[in-house]
């Protein structure tokens, strides 16, 4: 048997047992007329037996980064409840090597196949949370519901545990029903009827409240909601705005088909037109359970077109106007500053300057590996939470950055340990150029600063500025003198004493990085602080 992530457990394979005529590769190219540049190939790529068997796949849930897929395989021998439960559905996933090729599909075992029928709704960008079907509580079903399941140390899944959401059984109550999440982590899609003799569902968005409890459903409006049509599966894009969904409303080609919307606002009620996307995506057959990677590039779909017996998990490459507003993929590591071993942290990634939580995302308890996903046209401060540690804080300013498409960067987060002699860099404090003032985007940052003396009395700090060696030794001490001054004038307003901060520029003289490039002298213009007492 094959192992082919050691976080997961029981390995069982798919095998295909029939084949539908396709070519060598898997493959069946459509030719798809634009009609507003020129005639765009779009192929329609069967995943292959590697993951599609005779019987069948459904609900794909593809990685941010789309390396990895989950879906669900229906009466598979090696499923849970074959024998006892009709219709069996448990968990199976493959991951796509460095070459474009998919592994054999891998069974999953407990706690996330159990039981009853089981899928996943949704895998974090960072792959270690997961929102899988069912309510559960320590890994026992309760019913209906969604739940989420987050990576243990060990690199396996711990148990599921139901998500809190506010009047959920008002809403559920209906034979089919099913969620997505958004890549923020903080918004949760639902599909279900309130009325339990309905045949049609709706869809609805709850919110993460700073509980962690979910707000109550909302419906996303008439515009998406029709009367007397079933609106599901929802998928949200990675850049939070572009909505895909299933329904069977008038101007399909058959039964249900996948249909694309806009949001236009933060009420979540007001959306573009719902379009059709049309053929090859769209057949005369039953359309549903479509997922992107966060480039926003190929889709991943159920079909009943040229399968292997059942349904089969396809990918298709997606025209310019298909296709979600491109986003910036952060991936990067937590370490700890002092000792530069890795953490395992919660992240979240704010707006600047009204510092409002946009996102949220978790490290990995092995190496500290984290992903994220940020939408373009904001200021992003991104920091790491761990017990006893201060972040040091990153900036990522897409608002000045032209849409150039889906780009992937590489940023590290740091902790720096409560202890005399640490010092925390605070990379998103900003001045005007030349002067002492502070910007406002600085103030999100600062008032951390204020937290942490609040939370701990018995900490007194020194508050540093430095410069590159643009301009004469004088000239950098006063600049950086001034700068400190202004940092700690702010602190000192927000009720901390005066014993307990001092401020001291140090102009050019202590660098951190050569002066002799651009890159280097941005390092060693800094603030920071120094832990003195403690």
């Amino acid at each position: 048997m094959k192992k082919a992530l050691p976080l997961l457990l029981s390995l069982y394979f798919c095998v295909a047992k029939a084949q539908p005529m396709l070519d060598t590769a898997g493959e069946l190219v459509v030719q798809k007329e634009n009609i507003i540049k020129s005639t765009t190939i779009v192929k329609i790529e069967n995943l292959g037996i590697q993951i599609n068997s005779d019987l069948p796949e459904l609900r794909p849930t593809v990685s941010a980064d789309g390396n990895l897929l989950f879906f669900i395989c229906q009466n598979h021998p090696a499923n849970t409840k074959y024998r006892s439960v009709p219709n069996s559905q448990d968990i199976w996933y493959s991951k796509r090597d460095s070459t474009g090729k998919w592994s054999e599909a891998v069974h999953m075992d407990y706690p996330l196949n159990t039981t009853h029928y089981n899928a996943v709704y949704w895998i974090s960008p960072d792959k270690n949370k997961m929102l899988i079907r069912g309510a559960f509580k320590e890994g026992a079903f309760l019913g209906k519901g969604v739940s989420m399941c987050v990576i243990q140390p060990d690199s396996t899944w711990g148990e599921p545990n139901m998500l809190y959401i506010k009047n959920y059984h008002k809403y559920d109550r209906g034979r089919q029903s099913g969620a997505s999440m958004g890549h923020d982590g903080k918004t949760l899609l639902l599909y279900m009827t309130s009325d339990q003799g309905s045949p049609y569902n709706d869809i609805y968005v709850c919110f993460l409240s700073a509980d962690g409890t979910w707000t109550e459903p909302k419906s996303l409006g008439k515009k998406i909601n029709l009367p007397e049509t079933d609106e599901m599966a929802p998928y949200l894009a990675a850049d939070g705005v572009t909505l895909y969904f299933s329904s069977d409303r008038e101007g399909g080609l058959g039964d249900n088909d996948i249909w694309m919307t806009k949001r236009l606002d933060q009420t979540w009620t007001k959306w573009s037109d719902p379009v059709n996307l049309g053929s090859p995506i769209n057949t005369e057959d039953w359309d549903a359970f479509f997922t992107l990677d966060a480039g926003g590039e190929y889709a991943y779909l159920t079909t009943n077109l040229n399968t292997y017996g059942g349904s089969d998990i396809v990918r298709v490459n997606l025209m310019e106007r298909e296709k979600p507003d491109p986003v910036v993929l952060v991936s990067g590591n937590v370490f700890n500053a002092k000792t530069k071993q890795p953490l395992s942290a919660s992240l979240i990634y704010e707006t600047l300057p009204d510092g409002i939580e946009v996102g949220n995302g978790l490290s990995s308890p092995n190496d500290g590996a984290f992903k994220i996903v940020l939408p373009y046209d904001k200021n992003y401060l991104i920091r790491a939470i761990a017990d006893k540690f201060f972040a040091q804080s990153e900036n990522l300013n897409l608002d000045s950055l032209v849409k150039a498409g889906y780009k992937e960067i590489h940023k590290d987060l740091y902790l720096v340990p409560i202890e005399i002699g640490q010092v925390v860099r605070l990379n998103n404090v900003f001045f005007d150029f030349d002067k002492a003032s502070l910007r406002p985007e600085s103030f999100v940052e600062l008032d951390r600063v204020v937290k942490l003396l609040d939370e701990n009395p018995g900490i007194e700090i020194e508050m540093s500025a430095h410069t590159d060696s643009k301009g004469s030794d004088q000239y950098n001490f006063v600049l950086s003198d001034n700068r400190a001054k202004s940092v700690m004038d702010y602190i000192l307003s927000k009720g901390i004493a005066p014993s307990r901060i001092t401020s001291k520029g140090y102009g050019e003289s202590k660098p951190v990085a050569t002066n002799e490039t651009d890159e280097g002298r941005q390092l060693n213009r800094r603030v920071e602080f120094t832990i003195l007492k403690n």
